[in-house]
């Protein structure tokens, strides 16, 4: 429940910190004053989007923080799956920054919008007119039916065999997409594959290919160039080899006279050995060299092949095919693994689809039960509150389509009157009406759910007399339940609660905030009267008020 509100800078107010209590508090005041501000604040608080228009001074930033006991309600579960430290006395803390940006946080651990709704569904109920509008919505139907059927732990199962259902049928329509398209390439696929087989090609391979080729294509030329290099070399008379010999040999005779010497004539003999090595490294490829018409023939069809493939591919190297052909290989064989998986999921697709069946009807068959508890209470509740010929029918039928809440299709149908027919409830039943109607429903909810706070916000609108005691009194009978919040402009109402706040606008210099302050006894008495009677409170009025609070 709601312990403490405190809110600072928001709107029209400055500062504001106020306790609550776990009975029924009642919050008045003039249209206008601010009562709007509170909800605005605690939505905040909730998880709501925030802007700068929040912000009464621009320069500082909005500090909503609000103080909820949580020890009998079994959060634990959702502090540890979202890391957050659990608290009995839990704060929820939301900053909006002058900037624009906004801040919030639980147990000082930071938090982010989503996190804060899905908390905020466990913390309060806040019941405007807007979600009367919501008990014609189909939606807003099932659940009801569904916290009298007790379906919680069945739908929670459901809804995730349901997550896991349109997760595999996800997965197995791009499957079977991906498939068509493969099966519409395999046949080009194969042939590639076949094609780039057929070359085997080998890493490396075109550079030594083209060496080979250029070896092979220009023999004449190259046996001329190596024989002339070495005839130059092994002429008797003037060859490069006699040369050098002369040379070491005249460096000989001088090379004891000084280390320079010497050392010339070590490099000189050097020179002779590599050079001696050179002649016969030529001597070697010029026997080695053959002319092979048939082989270079050989070499040019591999070379043109590659050269051939890689235009049609659109690269430049042996390996970039290498990879091509990888890829398709792994397309043709994926054609083939594609087809045994799409089998396996088309199997897990049946067998969770019978799961959710039986856990859908079953569901159903709940539902129907609950059927006759749910309109026997509303009726009965609707009684009390003037309206006696008031009759449900739940139309629950079964469809062809998974949903969130399982097969069923509901349409709630309503009579207000003996002898009238039954027509869709957001069809036929006035605001008046809805507004008793939701009451009886959320009184009816109390024994069900374990909220701790509903904030009931003008619930009363197209009631008076007799039936605002009526409902004031049910709402009381759910606040030793549950904490109860009403804000009302119906003295009947407003005489109720165990705690009555008023929330009035005034003006401090140039500026005009709104307040909420916890009436006296005495000051209550003077709030009902004027509820009354208006600004002029008569004697009457007065004896009027005590008498409602007595």
């Amino acid at each position: 429940m709601l312990i403490h509100l405190s809110i600072k800078n928001f709107a029209l107010i400055e500062q504001l910190d106020m306790h609550f209590s776990n009975k029924m508090s009642i919050i008045t005041g003039e249209t206008g004053a601010g009562k709007s501000i509170l909800l605005g604040a605690l939505g905040l608080v909730l998880g709501k989007r925030a802007d700068l228009t929040s912000l009464k001074d621009k320069e500082q930033k909005c500090v909503i923080e609000a103080q909820f006991q949580i020890d009998n309600y079994n959060l634990k579960p959702f502090f540890l799956d979202n890391d957050l430290d659990y608290e009995p006395i839990t704060i929820i803390r939301r900053e909006i920054l002058p900037s624009g940006k906004s801040r919030a946080f639980v147990n000082d651990s930071p938090v982010n919008l989503n996190e804060l709704q899905e908390l905020g569904e466990f913390l309060i109920d806040i019941h405007s007119q807007h979600q009367t509008r919501e008990l014609s919505e189909e939606e807003y139907q099932i659940r009801i039916l569904d916290a009298i059927a007790g379906n919680s732990e069945t739908l929670a199962a459901y809804q995730n065999r349901l997550s896991e259902y349109k997760q595999i049928k996800s997965q197995l329509k791009k499957l079977i997409s991906d498939k068509e398209a493969l099966s519409k390439e395999q046949d080009y696929n194969t042939f590639l594959l076949e094609e780039l087989l057929a070359a085997n090609l080998k890493t490396g391979e075109q550079s030594e290919l083209e060496a080979v080729f250029e070896r092979l294509n220009n023999v004449e030329f190259i046996k001329e160039a190596l024989d002339k290099s070495l005839a130059l070399a092994n002429e008797e008379q003037i060859g490069i080899i006699q040369n050098i010999k002369e040379v070491k040999t005249a460096l000989q005779k001088i090379a004891g006279l000084s280390p320079e010497f010497n050392e010339l004539n070590e490099r000189v003999s050097s020179v002779l050995i590599e050079f001696d090595d050179i002649v016969n490294e030529l001597f070697n490829q010029s026997e080695k060299l053959v002319n092979d018409p048939e082989q270079l023939e050989l070499v040019n069809q591999k070379l043109q092949t590659i050269y051939s493939l890689q235009k049609k591919h659109q690269v430049g190297s042996v390996e970039e095919l290498l990879e091509i052909q990888h890829d398709l290989d792994n397309k043709v064989v994926l054609a083939d693994d594609l087809e045994t998986t799409i089998q396996k999921l088309e199997t897990e697709v049946q067998e969770i689809t019978l799961d959710l069946e039986q856990m859908a009807n079953t569901i159903s068959v709940s539902r129907t039960k609950a059927v006759p508890i749910l309109t026997d209470k509303i009726t009965s509740v609707l009684s009390q509150l003037g309206m006696p010929n008031a009759r449900f029918q739940f139309d629950i039928r079964p469809k062809e389509t998974f949903n969130a809440f399982g097969k069923d299709e509901i349409q709630l149908l309503f009579s207000a009157n003996k002898g009238t027919d039954f027509g869709l409830l957001k069809k036929i039943a006035s605001g008046g009406e809805l507004s008793r109607i939701m009451l009886a429903v959320k009184a009816i909810l109390a024994e069900y759910s374990k909220l701790p706070t509903i904030i009931f916000d003008e619930i009363d609108t197209g009631v008076s007399g007799e039936i605002a005691h009526k409902m004031g009194d049910i709402m009381k009978g759910m606040s030793s339940e549950m904490q109860v919040f009403a804000i009302t402009h119906l003295p009947q109402i407003a005489a109720k609660g165990q705690q009555h706040y008023k929330v009035f606008k005034s003006i401090q210099g140039e500026s005009t905030i709104s307040e909420l302050k916890l009436l006296s006894a005495e000051e209550r008495i003077v709030e009902i009267a004027e509820m009354l009677s208006g600004k002029d409170i008569t004697d009457s009025a007065l004896n009027h008020a005590k008498a409602l609070l007595n």
